[in-house]
């Protein structure tokens, strides 16, 4: 019985063992994201908290038009209704008429049209139609953000290749030093030069990782993934970094049209112009009409309530002491205000253009500086190593080359970064 026993929770265990493996490998799976920078895009457009309030606006803008246009179309109600007089009987010349118990079943239609309301539809409209630039500009914004964070976080990891790599190095050179220290070629304070270089080198790589995990915190911030959400990027800096796109960018053509900033003041001057259309048709009159069926269940003698109505009213503005006017007069300031912000952001998108290019030729004749320059700083650091070990260099100068080393890695990284970031810029300025 014992042995039937112990063979039951074994297999009891085994099944919860497989059990919290598949859970274990599920929780895995939901919890790793392996995401190209297009798929970083993708799931931001998805999961981003600004996306999902922008796209909140965007409905909310759909139903406030409709509900505009849906003032102007016919309005129908139904009731019923039940009245007892209790006994009651009207004295009506002497004639005692019974008041009866009455019941009726009513359907009521109206309509009123005014041009307020046709231009509160058109209002509705516009409004729509910025809620969905200002979801494209988010979009925008949400793509760029995500670019320049995934980037980083490429540089940043290469700059902690680049370190590790002149770590090896220096502790090689370290393990060196030593060895002639105590074989007495070589003195002590030597010894201690380099150790200050190894600890300091050390120090740089650790702030490094540091900053590698504070950028895939503000990744899974834009991604409106969890914080325990373990990310994988599965493309290089040389799959992002496209010198050739750079340059076609430099002959890309800017339209102020296709700005996506501009599309929006273009439409705000066209929606406080629309303004000046809806307080002018204060002035003008609203026609409304109605009509209405009432069925009998039960009545009086005396009833004199028709069965079908119908009715027109037309409504029409007299005097208002000025109050219309000055509606009028504001509404045209505020457009005349929106046309000069038009023309001063059209100004400033024209300057920001020239700017971009500038900055965008300007980092990528650093990026190739850079780029040769950490070249030849490695050959140099190379050169230096071999000839102390031949004692035909100091371990000063060993430790300047690594520092000048260590310092072209750093520049040619943020070389990366500033041309990346400056391609970025340029695209969302001309809407790529």
């Amino acid at each position: 019985m014992n042995k039937g026993f112990n063979m039951i929770n074994k297999r009891n265990l085994i099944m919860l063992c497989s059990v919290v493996l598949f859970h274990t490998c599920l929780l895995g799976q939901n919890d790793t994201l392996q995401l190209s920078v297009k798929e970083a895009e993708k799931y931001a457009i998805e999961h981003n908290y600004s996306m999902k309030n922008a796209s909140i606006e965007l409905k909310k803008a759909k139903s406030t038009q409709w509900y505009a246009i849906s003032s102007m179309l016919p309005q129908v109600t139904g009731s019923l209704d039940y009245t007892n007089y209790l006994g009651y009987e009207l004295n009506m010349m002497g004639m005692q008429i019974p008041m009866d118990p009455t019941s009726n079943i009513t359907v009521q239609a109206s309509i009123g049209v005014s041009g307020a309301q046709i231009v509160s539809a058109t209002l509705g409209r516009m409004a729509r139609e910025m809620a969905q630039t200002n979801y494209q500009i988010t979009e925008h914004a949400t793509r760029a953000q995500i670019k320049t964070i995934y980037f980083s976080i490429l540089a940043m990891e290469n700059t902690m290749k680049l370190l590790g790599e002149s770590m090896e190095n220096i502790l090689r050179l370290e393990t060196y030093v030593q060895q002639a220290v105590t074989v007495g070629i070589s003195e002590q304070t030597d010894a201690d030069q380099i150790s200050v270089q190894v600890s300091s080198l050390q120090n740089s790589i650790n702030s490094t990782r540091r900053s590698v995990e504070m950028l895939y915190n503000s990744l899974r911030l834009l991604l409106g993934a969890s914080v325990n959400t373990e990310i994988r990027l599965t493309e290089g800096i040389e799959d992002i970094l496209n010198i050739e796109n750079a340059n076609n960018l430099l002959n890309e053509h800017f339209s102020l049209t296709n700005n996506l900033d501009y599309q929006l003041i273009e439409q705000n001057v066209a929606l406080a112009k629309r303004q000046v259309r809806l307080n002018e048709w204060n002035y003008g009159p609203t026609l409304s009409a109605y009509y209405q069926y009432k069925s009998k269940i039960k009545t009086t003698a005396f009833d004199m309530n028709p069965p079908q109505v119908i009715g027109i009213t037309l409504n029409v503005p007299i005097f208002s002491s000025g109050s219309k006017l000055s509606k009028v007069n504001e509404a045209k300031c505020s457009y005349k205000s929106a046309v000069n912000n038009m023309e001063m952001v059209a100004d400033q998108l024209k300057v920001q253009d020239r700017q971009l290019r500038y900055n965008l030729h300007s980092h990528f004749e650093n990026y190739e500086t850079q780029r040769k320059n950490i070249d030849v700083s490695q050959r140099v650091f190379n050169n230096i190593t071999n000839k102390y070990e031949q004692g035909y260099a100091s371990s000063m100068d060993v430790t300047n080359s690594s520092n000048n080393l260590i310092t072209a890695q750093s520049n040619y990284i943020q070389a990366m970064l500033e041309l990346i970031n400056a391609q970025i810029e340029l695209e969302k300025l001309l809407n790529k």
